[in-house]
């Protein structure tokens, strides 16, 4: 695997020259001060991509080009948002870079409800609390007709959990799922957010799916033409998050998007955490039978605690099996190199890891300090290289 690092640019607290003593050798990036829908020009890639290499650090995966909310509601200027989305991949692939992850999650990115929930050791991770979303969705944001999405006993625990908050914590709540993450291009107020919803009340799951599909007609064309690959981002969480709905969820989605668009330039980028939340997820099967055009890595674990309810676990615990995981990943790394493909290392970064240590008395993007990852980093590249030896040392006595 090649170990990577995400990075937010300049104003990111984790800078460059920490990000090099983890001992990763790629920076996973992307150009957020441009506007989503927006053209990335050739000097802003360059720009950016030679501040990390002066770091001694190398750029080759995207993460993210937004999708703009117009291509994905079929809506407005989504025509001239699809041509920009174009040009953006040819100015990448100019500067060398041929791996783009994107998302088509409407308005949010991935989501939590608690970015600082305190774990027994004393570090703080990501949290994400299904009654806490339902207090907001029914008694802060006030969707409409959002009391369909909820049972009745839903509702009434729902309410208790409302007014037990206090205003403090209201606030923190509603900020927390509505304000965008690290990651999220785009922040909303409540009232703004409320807009934004309304524009999604008529689209169905049906009509979601679709327009992926639409999209990705028009844009995998290009993509193929240049060599580059794009590797869409799973829902996260893969659940109806305020009755929006979700399209790349579980093996049928996927299915479904690779059939529809078979080029090796529609892939998957591979979130063991995201993926990992569904108990119908079987994360193993997933990757072996799309193991061909899983062309990225997040690697991390969850801990579900029941009613959709889950924590960012430690990288090596929690309900993701990451030995069978990793094992899955060198043997796929192998038939890459074993059919002459020069490129053959999957990129990976270690995701969401906790805020721990010295980094607890520090502003970090949630799930995004450098020792909580570097903890995650250190641990599956040992994990890596234990069974990589042991597979040597199996086909040697062989």
């Amino acid at each position: 695997m090649k170990e990577s690092f995400r990075w937010y640019g300049p104003m990111d607290p984790v800078t460059l020259h920490d990000i090099l003593q983890t001992g990763a050798s790629h920076v996973v990036s992307a150009l957020h001060n441009i506007s989503n829908g927006e053209i990335w020009k050739q000097y802003q890639i360059n720009e950016h991509k030679e501040i990390i290499q002066k770091a001694g650090l190398k750029w080759e995966v995207v993460e993210s080009v937004p999708v703009h909310e117009d291509i994905k509601r079929r809506k407005g200027n989504y025509k001239s948002y699809l041509e920009n989305y174009k040009k953006t991949i040819e100015n990448l692939a100019s500067c060398g870079i041929n791996i783009i992850c994107y998302n088509f999650m409407p308005l949010l990115d991935w989501t939590r409800t608690h970015l600082n929930y305190t774990l027994k050791d004393g570090s703080t991770a990501l949290y994400f609390n299904s009654l806490a979303l339902a207090a907001f969705d029914l008694f802060i944001l006030k969707r409409k007709n959002s009391e369909i999405s909820y049972t009745a006993e839903q509702i009434k625990k729902a309410k208790k959990y409302f007014d037990k908050l206090s205003l403090e914590e209201k606030n923190i709540l509603t900020n927390s799922i509505i304000e965008g993450l690290p990651g999220a291009e785009e922040g909303y107020n409540l009232n703004q957010f409320k807009h934004q919803l309304s524009h999604y009340e008529m689209v169905t799951e049906n009509d979601l799916r679709k327009n992926l599909i639409l999209f990705l007609e028009a844009i995998i064309p290009t993509a193929e033409r240049l060599g580059v690959k794009l590797c869409i981002h799973p829902d996260d969480p893969p659940i109806s998050i305020l009755g929006i709905p979700r399209v790349v969820s579980k093996l049928e989605d996927l299915e479904f998007i690779f059939s529809k668009i078979p080029s090796i330039s529609n892939g998957l980028t591979y979130c063991t955490g995201s993926l990992g939340v569904l108990r119908e997820n079987n994360l193993s099967l997933l990757f072996k039978k799309f193991s061909s055009r899983i062309h990225f890595l997040h690697l991390r674990s969850t801990q579900r605690e029941g009613d959709d309810n889950f924590f960012e676990a430690n990288h090596l615990e929690g309900d993701v099996d990451m030995f069978e995981i990793v094992s899955a990943i060198i043997n796929e790394e192998q038939r890459r190199k074993d059919i002459g493909l020069s490129n053959y290392q999957i990129p990976m970064r270690p995701d969401h890891g906790h805020q721990m240590l010295d980094d607890l008395t520090k502003d970090m993007n949630p799930g995004y300090s450098v020792i909580g990852r570097l903890r995650g980093l250190a641990e599956l590249r040992g994990l890596a290289l234990g069974i990589g030896k042991s597979i040597s040392r199996s086909n040697i006595l062989h």
